[in-house]
């Protein structure tokens, strides 16, 4: 992606089950009673191996959070970024690989990330709690 060229599956499949395995052995390790992670998981597929890990281990529970925005305002905001891996020209791709998340994927909330900044932290932040308390 530094080179401007979109990763592709087989590039992703090995990175997502290290987060996910490192994500499940920092639980095991009894330091940390949840771990949040990130990651673009911009298919379904990508985030059924994050899944993997709820069928491992059934007292696991794995949600996600969709980042919701239009491409103009994710493009706004990648072209503002100062000295990051992922250029403004990558948006695009993401958006082209994008597969957002349906109706049975019940284990995601969605996000509006298009508000300001303060707005979407107090948003997200509740969506967790609420989603935590009913478990």
């Amino acid at each position: 992606m530094t080179n401007g060229i979109p990763l592709t599956d087989s590039d992703r499949w090995d990175w997502l089950t290290i987060l996910r395995e490192e994500s499940t052995r920092q639980l095991e390790s009894g330091d940390y009673t949840g771990v949040v992670l990130t990651c673009s998981a911009l298919k379904k597929k990508y985030r059924d191996v994050m899944r993997v890990a709820g069928y491992y281990d059934h007292n696991l529970l794995v949600h996600f959070i969709y980042l919701d925005a239009p491409e103009s305002v994710i493009l706004n905001r990648v072209a503002a970024r100062q000295d990051h891996f992922m250029g403004a020209n990558m948006v695009h791709s993401q958006f082209d690989a994008l597969e957002p998340p349906k109706a049975d994927e019940t284990d995601v909330v969605k996000v509006d990330v298009a508000r300001p900044i303060d707005e979407v932290k107090r948003d997200a932040l509740a969506k967790v709690l609420a989603t935590m308390e009913m478990h």
